[in-house]
């Protein structure tokens, strides 16, 4: 792949453009040891050696990061008043990443970082039917009609109701603990769903999407990036 010498380095974090040009104008930037000179210089990305101040900068089409996103942070990429799941990762090379789907504000759990457009499409297409699994909290008790309501689809006041869903009693009483697998991402979908059958969601955690796992090692607020094998799952 063949990328300007002023892309190149701009995607891969190192300024703007102008100011990665200023760099190379002041012979900052070396291609396979040589100062580069000019900022339209074409890199073959894949054979090339950049390096900025004797440092080398890899190219890296593109990058996937699993997260476990806390409460308070908002599945964004910018915002004016709240810190974004973009702002926890701190160590990110590419500056056109962004949350694949959402989860609420006060929900935990799994959320999958990335700038691959192509596998957000599949993973968020309806058509796809990707499942999704939650751990949820349950202000009431959960019982197996609502097991059977919900593996025949909910009317939550949308159009249609909810495609059949899975729901496993962890727990039943006063708070019950549940585990429930859902094939679309509607809008606040499971807190709607319980909201449906008389009972309302007091804590929401996304444990997986498709093939990928919650890493439960991973403390809220922490990430890492995916290993090649959860990629190759998800492609």
């Amino acid at each position: 792949m063949k990328l300007r010498l002023d892309k190149y380095l701009s995607d891969m974090g190192c300024g703007t453009r102008s100011q990665v040009r200023r760099d190379i104008s002041k012979g900052l930037v070396s291609v396979n040891g040589v100062p580069a000179g000019k900022a339209d210089l074409k890199i073959d990305a894949g054979t090339d050696l950049v390096t900025v101040n004797n440092v080398p900068v890899v190219y890296e089409k593109y990058e996937y990061y699993m997260l476990n996103k806390p409460a308070g942070v908002v599945s964004a990429t910018e915002d004016r008043r709240d810190r974004t799941v973009l702002d926890l990762i701190r160590d990110k090379k590419r500056d056109d990443l962004f949350p694949v789907g959402r989860l609420d504000k006060d929900t935990e759990g799994l959320l999958l970082i990335t700038n691959d457009g192509a596998l957000a499409h599949r993973l968020l297409s309806p058509k796809k039917h990707v499942d999704k699994v939650y751990f949820a909290r349950v202000q009431g008790e959960v019982t197996e009609a609502d097991a059977e309501l919900f593996s025949r689809g909910v009317d939550i006041g949308d159009e249609r109701p909810t495609l059949p869903a899975v729901l496993e009693i962890v727990n039943s009483g006063a708070c019950s603990e549940v585990l429930l697998t859902i094939r679309e991402g509607r809008f606040h979908q499971v807190k709607r769903m319980f909201h449906a059958v008389g009972k309302e969601v007091v804590y929401l955690k996304r444990l997986q999407m498709g093939p990928l796992k919650l890493d439960e090692t991973l403390a809220p607020g922490e990430y890492r990036k995916l290993k090649k094998e959860e990629v190759d799952a998800l492609c």
